[in-house]
């Protein structure tokens, strides 16, 4: 009788859910009757956007990773993560020492075993990761990223798995991060990495959205997988994962030998679930990702991205309807752009190569495939805003891409002067921990335990600095106050919502002004910055192309642009972060800049002014 043992895959059920992680104290009190369930041998307890969704909401996750792990290590049971090979933890390609750092962080706070992906499945980016892992005494985990498409067959899997295999990786993961893996396929492929060695390890992870992976599941089991992924309700489900229950039940009735579930503290982790949602988390978690949706059958769009996904939808829905009815145009339904959105990703998915629909690959996709509908929308063309991490991925600077990129998105290439790419991805991005080493000195700041803070500054510096100064703390209250205030009161007035909070920050109070639909807040200084808005001067707006937070530079190798600076027609003169991609702003016009009329971090709207130049 074959054994197949569980995972929780409890970081991941959050991300698949909505936008946030639960902070630390909410984890350390529920690690406890995680363990007393008595049925799991691995979770999953930090990786992928863990981290920086912490320091989005104003904590520090390398305490978080620490106080976690720690009470499953003491009961025996292996923790785990997940990586993103070249990018790590972050949406954009890192420096190697900064990969190397990585792994010798994350094993000192306490996780065992990494899960290296990388969207592309370019062997080039996932081996030197499983040395580094390996080198720091990890459990190199390398995954297949599953997808189906005309490219991605049984064999493409099975050879991809034995060159890995060979490189040193210590398990095999199929990461069906879409949950659109055919049963069958899936079997053949376990069976195959099975007969090339029989003692591998396999573990599989599926998403639970269009309604396969229970059948696969099955299938991946009767062809010898070992471990299998699994969430706990009221996560489960939806786009996150099957519940332990149903996979421990269904295996058990396939005769496989599986351990048994302590009820008791399996409802005393399902009612802390719900109490984190209550308390903040739920805000953040829409509700048509609690059901399955067949529809992403055809988008093959992943588990954790459709969290984030349906929050920033509600947010670049509200902007195009507000352009339409300016424009006299019918408004969409949520329901309405979200098949434009399918159908796009669709159409958009062969043209660029078929990269595997998984972070950042399946938010460049998608990226690339809103923006076209919203331009489309509003009588422009197709391909017109395309951001420059998505041109990376298409010219192949990640790394290469499965398919052929489409012949007119080559000619749009040549035309912008871009060149395609076919060196190692790892080239192109320098080492920079000695510049981060000499910029926390600058500032003060301690390196931390293991280098920890040194490795959370690298990995996410536009992030940690928010986090630093208190203002990603503040910024989080006041939405969080939003978003109760208008589900408190669905049919009041904005007028008798909270026009401001007061967030207290590191014992510093700061006062944050609330702004409601097409609402301007009160001319106050952003919160926690310290910094007053420039005052307007004399020349042609400049607007935002579209939604999403300002800043002046997408990371620290840059100089923002300031007042008083010439610019030419075309130049970078900022970015708008939406939906985990810098879009760049460019001048409209040769000039100066006479203004700026927005700070870095601040959120603005499609057509704000956010300079002037003269």
């Amino acid at each position: 009788m074959k054994e197949v043992k569980f995972s929780l895959v409890f970081r991941d059920m959050w991300q698949s859910a909505g936008k946030y992680q639960p902070r630390v104290d909410q984890l350390v009190k529920v690690a406890p009757a995680i363990i007393r369930m008595g049925c799991f041998d691995r979770v999953e307890t930090n990786g992928g956007g863990f981290e920086q969704v912490n320091l989005l909401y104003g904590e520090n996750p390398n305490t978080a990773v620490r106080a976690f792990t720690k009470p499953f290590h003491e009961a025996g049971i292996q923790t785990h993560m997940l990586d993103r090979a070249l990018n790590a933890l972050r949406m954009s390609p890192c420096p190697k020492d900064l990969r190397q750092l990585f792994y010798k962080v994350k094993k000192a706070q306490g996780t065992d075993i990494t899960r290296i992906f990388c969207g592309l499945n370019d062997a080039r980016n996932i081996i030197p990761s499983i040395h580094y892992a390996k080198a720091a005494g990890m459990i190199a985990q390398a995954s297949l990223c599953m997808t189906h498409s005309p490219i991605h067959t049984v064999k493409y899997y099975v050879d991809l798995a034995k060159q890995l295999i060979d490189a040193g990786a210590d398990e095999i993961c199929l990461k069906d991060m879409a949950g659109i893996g055919r049963p069958d396929s899936l079997g053949k492929i376990v069976a195959g990495i099975k007969a090339y060695k029989k003692d591998i390890i396999v573990q599989y992870h599926s998403h639970s959205g269009p309604g396969f992976n229970m059948a696969s599941i099955l299938e991946v089991c009767k062809n010898g997988c070992d471990y299998v992924d699994t969430a706990v309700a009221p996560l489960a489900w939806g786009t996150g994962h099957a519940d332990i229950i149903a996979v421990q039940e269904m295996l058990k009735d396939a005769g496989f030998k599986v351990k048994d579930i302590n009820m008791e503290a399996y409802m005393e982790v399902r009612s802390q679930i719900q109490a984190m949602m209550d308390d903040f988390l739920g805000y953040y978690c829409p509700e048509l990702n609690r059901i399955n949706n067949s529809l992403l059958v055809k988008p093959g769009l992943p588990g954790g991205m459709m969290g984030s996904l349906m929050t920033d939808l509600e947010e670049n829905l509200t902007s195009l309807n507000k352009w339409k009815v300016k424009h006299g145009e019918k408004e969409l339904t949520t329901d309405e752009i979200l098949i434009k959105l399918f159908d796009e990703v669709a159409y958009v998915w062969p043209k660029v190569g078929y990269p595997c629909l998984v972070t950042p690959f399946s938010q460049y996709v998608k990226n690339l495939a809103l923006m076209n509908v919203i331009q489309m929308e509003k009588g422009k063309e197709r391909w017109s805003m395309i951001a420059d991490t998505i041109w990376d991925m298409i010219l192949g600077k990640a790394g290469k891409l499965p398919g052929e990129v489409a012949p007119e998105l080559v000619e749009m290439a040549k035309a912008e002067g871009r060149e395609f790419l076919t060196s190692d991805p790892q080239e192109n991005y320098p080492d920079d921990l000695d510049d981060y080493r000499k910029k926390m000195a600058e500032k003060g700041w301690p390196l931390g335990e293991d280098d920890e803070e040194l490795f959370e500054y690298s990995m996410h510096p536009t992030q940690y600095e928010a986090y630093k100064s208190g203002k990603a703390k503040a910024d989080f209250e006041a939405d969080l106050a939003k978003r109760k205030a208008a589900k408190n009161a669905p049919a009041a007035g904005t007028a008798e919502l909270p026009k401001s909070i007061t967030v207290n920050v590191g014992g510093q109070n700061y006062k944050v002004e609330i702004a409601y639909g097409n609402e301007l807040p009160a001319a106050t200084a952003p919160a926690a910055t310290g910094s007053a808005p420039v005052p307007a001067g004399e020349g042609s707006d400049l607007l935002a192309p579209l939604e999403g937070k300002f800043f002046r530079v997408k990371d620290t190798s840059e100089q923002p642009k300031n007042v008083g600076d010439q610019v030419k027609e075309g130049d970078v003169v900022g970015y708008i972060e939406a939906m985990k991609t810098y879009n760049a702003i460019r001048a409209d016009r040769d000039g100066v800049i006479t203004a700026i009329l927005v700070n870095s971090g601040d959120s603005v709207e499609e057509d704000d002014v956010i300079m002037k130049i003269g």
